[in-house]
């Protein structure tokens, strides 16, 4: 949860692909899946390393799933402006049950590894490139509440506030805890 130090921290490259790694894309699998959540970064799951996985399915009813270690972000710039509270809000499992609108860029290439060890490049735009900026933002520490206006960001401190965020050890399991209790 926001606040965990593991979170607000840049996360190490992952030196070799071993079945720990393995085992441990596997549960990020799960976990995203049960969230649901588009997307999972390894410190929201409380393991320090450069890694993500990541699924959507585009309007046709498309699968686009995969996972990338040790990435790297090139992005054109975002638009300048205000966000759209409808097309651009997004939430966060670290962050759950809220939405806040956040402008990012449009495009962006992806270039890491996958689980075999082959390179990856990703070339993507609209939601499946924000999904790809959200979740390199974990990678180097960085909760998209932390790029908020400052409107916002108020609000979102009062939520922290509020649910008793914002310290080591708060946590909560995707399809089995009630963020209400």
């Amino acid at each position: 949860m926001w606040g965990d130090p593991v979170l607000h921290a840049p996360a190490a490259p992952v030196d070799e692909i071993t079945d720990e790694i393995r085992a441990l894309v596997r549960d990020m699998y799960d976990t995203m899946d049960a969230a649901p959540g588009v997307g999972l970064a390894a410190p929201q799951v409380g393991v320090p390393l450069r890694i993500y996985t990541y699924t959507y399915e585009d309007d046709e009813g498309n699968p686009w799933r995969g996972e990338i270690l040790n990435p790297e972000l090139w992005m054109t710039p975002a638009e300048p402006g205000s966000p759209d509270e409808d097309a651009e809000s997004e939430g966060c499992l670290s962050f759950p049950g809220e939405r806040f609108p956040l402008r990012r860029s449009d495009r962006v290439i992806v270039t890491g590894i996958d689980l075999e060890g082959r390179e990856v490049r990703i070339e993507v735009d609209g939601w499946r490139a924000r999904i790809m900026q959200h979740e390199f933002d974990h990678l180097d520490g960085v909760i998209y509440v932390d790029r908020l206006s400052d409107g916002d960001w108020k609000t979102a401190q009062k939520i922290v506030k509020k649910r008793g965020w914002g310290r080591p050890g708060v946590s909560w399991m995707p399809g089995v805890d009630d963020l209400d209790a």
